[in-house]
C-alpha cells in the first residue's frame, strides 16, 4: 500500500534499567513518523498504534511491559509530507487501522477483516532479552544525530508548506532561518512556544496543502465517521465501504495514484446521520461492501445512496476534509 524508498532501519541498544520495561522509539529522520507495534503471543497478535514521533524526538510505544520475543514494529511518514508516503518495516505482516487503534487477531487468520483494516509489513524486534529497549529509525543518507534530524525535519516541513528551502539536511542556513521566522510570525506563536508547538503547527498547515498519492479522507469533526467511496473504473462504476474514521484522524481510502477526474464520497455518523453526500447515486449496504454497478440497487438487496462528487481533476493525490458542516471546499 505504501511506496518504499530504500529507507534503512537501525537499532540502538541501551543498557537495561531495573526500574523500567519500556520500548522507546527515536526518530533520527527528517519526517514526522507514526509507529505501530504488534506483539505475537500464543495464538493471537495484538497490534496498536499510532505513536507520533517528531524528528529528533523519542516516544515510549510500550510502557512498563517486558518485551515479548514476538514484538514487531512498523512506522510510516505523516500525510503532511509531499511525495509518496515512506515506510519503515520488514517481512512480518500484521493488520492496522487509520486513527488510534488496538486490534487483536488470531494467528490462524491470514486476512484483515473490514475495509478499515489493512496489512502492512512489520519488522521483528530483537531485544536480546533486555526489558528496556530503544529503537531508532534512520533514513538514507543517515543524519548524524537527533539534533540534526530535528533541524532537517523543520526544513522538510517548511518546504512542504511552500517555503523555498535549498536542501534538507541538519546544517543551519539563512534561508531556513528566514522561512522559520516567517512561519512563526504567521502562526502568532506565544513567546514561550517550543518545538512541540512548532512541529504540530507545521504538520497541520502542511496537511492542508499536501496531497499524497491516492485518496485520503480526514475527519475534522467531533464524531466518528463511516465513509464509503464511489469510483468510475474501466469496468464500470463501483462503490466500497465502510471506513471507520475517528475524530482528528485520516484514512487512505484509495492507495494507488488517481487517474480520473472525479471520485465520489459518502460520510455518515455511526447513527446513520449523513454528514457528506450528494446527488450522484451508488449502491451501499449496512455492512461492509464492495459493489460493482450502481443501478438496480433494490432488486439486488442493496440501498441507493447519494454521494458527493469531488473533482480530482486528474491529480494523482487528493485529500477530502469533512467537518461538522459537511465536506469542506477543496484547498
Amino acid at each position: 500500500m505504501i511506496t518504499r524508498v530504500g529507507l534503512a532501519l537501525a537499532l540502538l541498544l541501551l543498557m537495561p534499567h531495573p526500574a523500567q520495561a519500556d520500548l522507546k522509539l527515536c526518530n533520527r529522520t527528517s519526517y514526522i513518523l507514526y509507529a505501530a507495534t504488534a506483539v505475537a503471543n500464543g495464538g493471537a497478535t495484538q497490534t496498536q498504534g499510532w505513536t507520533r514521533v517528531a524528528p529528533g524526538d523519542c516516544q515510549v510505544a510500550i510502557k512498563d511491559t517486558p518485551l515479548h520475543p514476538g514484538t514487531l514494529v512498523y512506522a510510516r511518514s505523516a500525510l503532511a509530507h509531499s511525495g509518496p508516503q515512506r515506510a519503515w518495516g520488514g517481512k512480518n505482516s500484521a493488520c492496522v487501522r487509520d486513527g488510534n487503534f488496538t486490534l487483536r487477531q488470531s494467528a490462524a487468520t491470514t486476512a484483515c477483516t473490514g475495509p478499515d483494516s489493512f496489512a502492512v509489513p512489520f519488522a521483528a524486534l530483537d531485544a536480546k532479552g533486555r526489558s528496556d529497549f530503544t529503537m531508532t529509525f534512520d533514513e538514507q543518507p543517515a543524519l548524524k544525530s537527533l539534533t540534526a534530524a530535528q533541524l532537517a525535519g523543520v526544513k522538510r516541513l517548511l518546504k512542504d508548506n511552500g517555503y523555498a528551502i535549498p536542501a534538507i539536511n541538519g546544517t543551519p542556513d539563512k534561508a531556513t532561518g528566514k522561512a522559520l521566522n516567517a512561519f512563526r510570525t504567521r502562526m502568532k506563536f506565544a513567546a514561550g512556544a517550543g518545538n512541540d508547538e512548532l512541529f504540530a503547527a507545521l504538520e497541520t498547515q502542511a496537511q492542508k496543502i499536501t496531497a499524497p498519492a491516492g485518496y485520503t479522507v480526514c475527519n475534522d469533526a467531533k464524531d466518528e465517521l463511516l465513509v464509503a467511496m464511489g469510483e468510475a473504473t474501466p469496468k464500470g462504476p463501483s462503490s466500497r465501504g465502510w471506513w471507520r474514521i475517528p475524530p482528528s484522524a485520516c484514512a487512505r481510502t484509495i492507495t494507488t495514484a488517481l487517474t480520473g477526474d472525479a471520485v465520489w464520497l459518502l460520510a455518515q455518523k455511526t447513527n446513520g446521520a449523513i454528514v457528506a453526500g450528494g446527488a450522484d447515486k451508488f449502491c451501499v449496504t449496512p455492512q461492509e461492501f464492495d459493489i460493482a454497478r450502481r443501478d438496480d440497487c433494490a432488486t439486488r438487496g442493496q440501498v441507493e445512496a447519494g454521494f458527493a462528487k469531488t473533482a480530482t481533476r486528474g491529480h494523482a493525490g487528493y485529500i477530502a476534509h469533512i467537518n461538522a458542516n459537511g465536506l469542506a471546499p477543496p484547498g
